[in-house]
C-alpha cells in the first residue's frame, strides 16, 4: 500500500519543514507547496501557522487556501490545522481589538489568553476525551505549546466535536476533531514520542 499524499500549504507562515518532516517520519509521502490545487487533491492536507492571526489569514486569503480548505471540509476531505492554523478554522481572532474573520470552519472567537505569563510557551498536559481517535493510546503525555492567544470557549463548538483542553490560566481548546478536521493548538513536529504518535494517527487515517 502506498502511503498516503499529504500537501502541507506554504503561505507564507509556519514551521514548514519541522512539519514536513515530522509527517514523513509518521508514514506520509509529504510535499510542502504553494500550489493550491496541489493541495486540494491531497489525501490530507495541513495548515501550519505561526505569529499573528492577521497576517496568517492575508497569506491565506492571498492564496486561496481558505476556499480549498472549505472546499475539502464540506466534501469531508482531511484537513490539519497547526498552531495558528488551528485558530484561523475559527470564525475570527480579536488582537489588540482589532478582529479579523478567520476561515470559519468552527464557530467561536480566538482571544488573549488570561494568564499571568503570556505568551504560554513550553509543555502541557492535555486531557483528551476517550473518544478521540488521534489521541487514542497517547495516555498523559505532554505537548509543546508557544502562543499567546487561544480558543477559550468550547461551549460554541459543535455538540458532536471531540474537544481536548489544557490549561494555562485558564482553560482553553487544545485540539479538535470534528468530520474531517483534526487542530491542535500545540506543536506535534515539536512534541516529541507523543506528538509522533498523534501524527502517526493522523496519517493512518487518510489510508
Amino acid at each position: 500500500m502506498s502511503a498516503p499524499r499529504v500537501v502541507i500549504v506554504d503561505h507564507g507562515s509556519g514551521n514548514l519543514r519541522s512539519a514536513e518532516r515530522a509527517l514523513a517520519r509518521a508514514g506520509a509521502d509529504v510535499v510542502v507547496s504553494t500550489d493550491i490545487s496541489l493541495a486540494d487533491a491531497a489525501d490530507g492536507t495541513v495548515v501550519p501557522g505561526v505569529g499573528a492571526f492577521a497576517a496568517c489569514m492575508e497569506g491565506i486569503v492571498a492564496c486561496g487556501a481558505d476556499t480549498m480548505v472549505r472546499k475539502r471540509l464540506a466534501s469531508d476531505q482531511p484537513v490539519l490545522g497547526i498552531c495558528v492554523g488551528m485558530q484561523v478554522m475559527f470564525a475570527r481572532g480579536d488582537e489588540h481589538g482589532v478582529r479579523t474573520d478567520g476561515i470559519g470552519a468552527l464557530p467561536g472567537e480566538i482571544r488573549r489568553l488570561k494568564a499571568d505569563r503570556v505568551p504560554h510557551m513550553g509543555w502541557n498536559t492535555v486531557k483528551a476525551p476517550p473518544s478521540s481517535k488521534v489521541f487514542a493510546g497517547i495516555g498523559d503525555e505532554r505537548f509543546y505549546f508557544v502562543h499567546s492567544y487561544a480558543a477559550c470557549d468550547p461551549s460554541v463548538l459543535p455538540s458532536d466535536a471531540v474537544v481536548t483542553l489544557t490549561h494555562h490560566g485558564e482553560d482553553f481548546v487544545a485540539a479538535v476533531e470534528w468530520g474531517a478536521l483534526v487542530a491542535t493548538q500545540f506543536h506535534p513536529e515539536k512534541s516529541g514520542d507523543a506528538g509522533a504518535e498523534l501524527l502517526a494517527a493522523w496519517v493512518r487515517s487518510l489510508r
